[in-house]
């Protein structure tokens, strides 16, 4: 059964329902497309945090580390600046500690329900927002875009997709995360140390302190490190603090994996996070790990990346041209053995 529905919430905004088989989500236009919520059924997996007595001004408050937000620009920019080819902008700083702007605004605006549909063998919803004028930050950030979504719900799960396209006469950044919030433990009933976690990490991009920005020298794994490639790290109930890595495609049951497996080790149930190759770096939080879920973070560029004295090779930070588009994808289901 494939279902997409346009419902009310709370009164005075609008989700899109899907359903797919075992599989629901909810998504949230009024969120930045936020997915709200994402379940297993026949497993009893909630993939994502979400708490239903929060109000819709507590939700708008705080909806980085709720669901599944879509961050641009991810991270830190060093000072709120972000240098460009062509301008240089000076965004407010709103991480005052380490005098930085994070997270940009894109996952705070209210976005247009473009469809909500059914096919043979999927439930998708459509979003997207046009970044113009009438947005309060365009003084700021004169470059005009607009951001599609599409969610792709099917009997193999969450199939989700980002385009940016310029609509500018300017170059335009294009740097985006998935501030992912995952539930630990995410089945019903589970125990939070039965979690473990696996990312496919490459070589450790090392942070100043309280600034939270690259030291622009890289580093080998540690033993703490090396427990995100074998799958032992536990992802909770202790602190993990912005660990950085480069992203790397391994192999997992005999075919290319790029991205993060957690782990049950109770049930033997797996949720899978794959990423396309647009992603070029992990960020892992858990906001001291003492709540209950924690991010994997798959980001297209580099913390600061635009004011790094680094090639873009290496830094990830890249540029659309005028009426240019680019798309990335991630995949995200339910392994169970």
């Amino acid at each position: 059964m494939f279902s997409a529905k346009i419902k009310p919430f709370k009164g005075t905004k609008q989700v899109i329902e899907l359903t797919a088989g075992t599989y629901t989500a909810v998504i949230a236009p009024f969120l930045g497309s936020n997915i709200m919520e994402m379940h297993e059924q026949s497993h009893k997996i909630d993939f994502f945090r979400h708490d239903e007595s929060r109000s819709i001004e507590e939700i708008m408050e705080n909806p980085v580390t709720y669901g599944f937000p879509t961050l641009l620009y991810p991270n830190r920019l060093a000072g709120g600046i972000m240098k460009c080819s062509d301008y240089s902008y000076t965004f407010p700083i709103n991480d005052v500690e380490g005098n930085n702007h994070l997270h940009g605004f894109l996952h705070t605006r209210e976005h247009e329900i473009v469809a909500a549909e059914e096919t043979a063998d999927a439930a998708i919803a459509r979003t997207a927002y046009t970044y113009d004028e009438k947005d309060p930050f365009f003084s700021t950030f004169p470059v005009s875009f607009r951001a599609e979504y599409t969610f792709r719900l099917t009997d193999n799960g969450m199939f989700y997709s980002f385009t940016l396209t310029n609509l500018s006469d300017r170059q335009l950044p294009f740097g985006v995360c998935n501030h992912t919030a995952f539930n630990g433990p995410f089945v019903e009933g589970a125990k939070p140390l039965d979690a473990r976690l696996y990312v496919t990490i490459g070589e450790k991009w090392p942070l100043v302190p309280v600034k939270n920005i690259p030291t622009l020298e890289t580093a080998g794994l540690d033993n703490h490190d090396r427990q995100y490639l074998t799958g032992s790290m536990i992802p909770v109930e202790h602190n993990i603090d912005n660990d950085v890595y480069a992203a790397e495609t391994a192999t997992i049951d005999g075919k290319p994996f790029r991205g993060a497996i957690l782990s049950d080790i109770a049930s033997g149930t797996e949720v899978r996070y794959e990423v396309d190759e647009n992603f070029r770096f992990w960020v892992i939080w858990n906001d001291h790990g003492d709540k209950g879920y924690f991010c994997p973070e798959p980001s297209t560029w580099m913390i600061n990346a635009p004011n790094l004295p680094l090639p873009a090779s290496e830094s990830g930070y890249e540029e659309l041209a005028p009426g240019e588009t680019k798309t990335v994808s991630e995949h995200i289901y339910a392994v169970m053995r």
